[in-house]
C-alpha cells in the first residue's frame, strides 16, 4: 500500500511520462521503495546514547544560531553544509535539536544504509539514501520528485560536495539535490549555508590514505578503523549558520550553477579557521618553533584581511593549542627544539581545509 508521499510522486507529470515506458514502472517503484524514509522525532534524541562514547569527546559549539532559528520560523529550509566526517550526520542535527529547531531529513550516501545503522537511518533519523554516481534517468526523476514532495512537510539537510573531502579542501558544489529541492511546489524555500569545522577529524588518517590510494574502503571496515582512532580522541566541532539565501524562481542551468557557486562561497566564508589548520598550513618538513610562529602570524594576517572566521589570533596560540593534539595523533613530533612531520598526507589534509581562503580569486585548485 502506497503512502501519501509515494502517491504524490507517482502523480507528478515528469514521473507519469516515465511510467508509460516499458520498464519504467518497475524501475520507478523500486527506486521509490528504496528512497522511502520515516522520521520518528520522539526517538531522535535517544540516538545519542549508542554513540555517546564518541559524542562525549566532541564539544559542540554553534555559531550564528539565530540565522537558523529565524529561517525555520518563516520558511521551509534546505541546509547546505560542507562534509568533513561521518560524525557530521550526528553533530549537526543535534546542534539544531539542542536549540529547539525541528529536525530536517538528511540526504546521505547509500553506502551508509547497510546493517543496523541503515535501519536507524531509514526508520528513525529520516535519512534519504542517495546513489551519488548513477546516471539512470529513472532514478534521477524519482529522486527529484521524492525530495520535492518531502520538502512540503520537512526541511532537508544536504551536502553539496556529494561526499566527504578526502583531500581536506572544500570541493565544488553539485547541483542535483539543490535542483530537486527547487522543484518542490513550495514558494517559501530558502537555502541556508552551514559550515562545520573540527580541531581534529576522527577519520583523518583514513581519509588521507584513501586520497593517496584513490580507493574508498567499505563502510563497515571504515567504522572499525574509526573506533581505533577514537582512542584518546578529543575535539571541538564548530557549526556556523549563515544568512539564508532566497532561491526565487531559479530553474535554468545557469541559475543552478550560479546558486551552487554562491552556496560554496558562503560555506567557505563561514568555515571556522582553527589552530590545527593554520599550524598545518604553515608547517614545513622541519622547522623551529620561532620560525613556525612567525609563519603562522603572517598566515593569520592574510586570513584576517580576507575576513575569515578566525578561531585563532596568533602563532603562539596556534602552537600552544595545536602542537600537543597533533603530536598525540602521530602527525608531527617535537624533537630538539624543532617540529618534524611524521604523517605528511594527514598534515596536508588539515592544511588544505583553509586553502579556499588563501588562493587567488579565479585560480583553480
Amino acid at each position: 500500500m502506497l503512502d501519501e508521499v509515494s502517491e504524490a510522486v507517482l502523480a507528478r507529470e515528469e514521473v507519469v511520462k516515465y511510467l508509460r515506458e516499458a520498464d519504467g514502472r518497475e524501475k520507478v517503484h523500486g527506486y521509490l521503495e528504496e528512497l522511502r524514509t520515516t522520521q520518528r522525532y520522539h526517538m531522535y534524541r535517544a540516538l545519542q546514547h549508542p554513540v555517546y562514547p564518541i559524542l562525549r569527546k566532541i564539544e559542540k559549539i554553534p555559531e550564528q544560531m539565530r540565522n537558523a532559528l529565524d529561517a525555520t520560523r518563516q520558511h521551509r529550509v534546505v541546509y547546505t553544509s560542507n562534509h568533513r566526517s561521518h560524525i557530521d550526520y550526528l553533530v549537526e542535527p543535534i546542534v539544531l535539536d539542542d536549540s529547539g529547531i525541528r529536525p530536517p531529513l538528511i540526504a546521505a550516501g547509500i553506502n551508509l544504509f547497510g546493517g543496523p545503522l541503515g535501519l536507524i537511518h531509514k526508520y528513525v533519523t529520516g535519512a534519504i539514501p542517495i546513489r551519488r554516481n548513477t546516471k539512470d534517468p529513472a532514478y534521477l526523476i524519482t529522486l527529484k520528485a521524492y525530495v520535492a514532495e518531502m520538502l512540503k512537510k520537512h526541511d532537508l539537510f544536504l551536502y553539496p560536495e556529494g561526499g566527504r573531502s578526502y583531500s581536506g579542501e572544500l570541493k565544488q558544489a553539485k547541483t542535483g539535490l539543490i535542483h530537486a529541492a527547487l522543484t518542490a511546489d513550495t514558494s517559501n524555500i530558502v537555502v541556508l549555508p552551514v559550515a562545520i569545522a573540527y580541531d581534529l577529524v576522527l577519520e583523518d588518517h583514513i581519509l588521507a590514505r584513501q586520497r593517496v590510494k584513490k580507493r574508498q574502503r567499505p563502510f563497515a571496515r571504515e567504522i572499525a578503523e574509526m573506533v581505533r582512532y577514537a582512542v584518546g580522541y578529543k575535539s571541538r566541532a564548530f557549526v556556523t549558520f549563515g544568512v539564508p539565501i532566497p532561491v526565487g524562481d531559479a530553474q535554468s542551468r545557469s541559475d543552478l550553477v550560479g546558486l551552487a557557486r554562491l552556496v560554496r562561497a558562503r560555506i567557505g566564508a563561514l568555515y571556522k579557521v582553527l589552530p590545527t589548520a593554520v599550524f598545518a598550513a604553515a608547517m614545513r618538513p622541519s622547522i623551529g618553533r620561532r620560525d613556525l610562529e612567525g609563519r603562522i602570524d603572517r598566515l593569520i594576517d592574510e586570513l584576517a584581511a580576507r575576513h575569515a572566521n578566525l578561531g585563532v589570533t596568533s602563532g603562539r596560540q596556534a602552537i600552544e593549542e595545536a602542537a600537543e593534539p597533533l603530536e598525540t595523533r602521530g602527525i608531527v613530533v617535537f624533537e630538539r627544539g624543532r617540529f618534524r612531520v611524521r604523517e605528511r598526507s594527514v598534515l596536508r589534509y588539515y592544511g588544505r581545509t583553509i586553502e579556499h581562503l588563501l588562493v587567488t580569486a579565479g585560480r583553480t585548485h
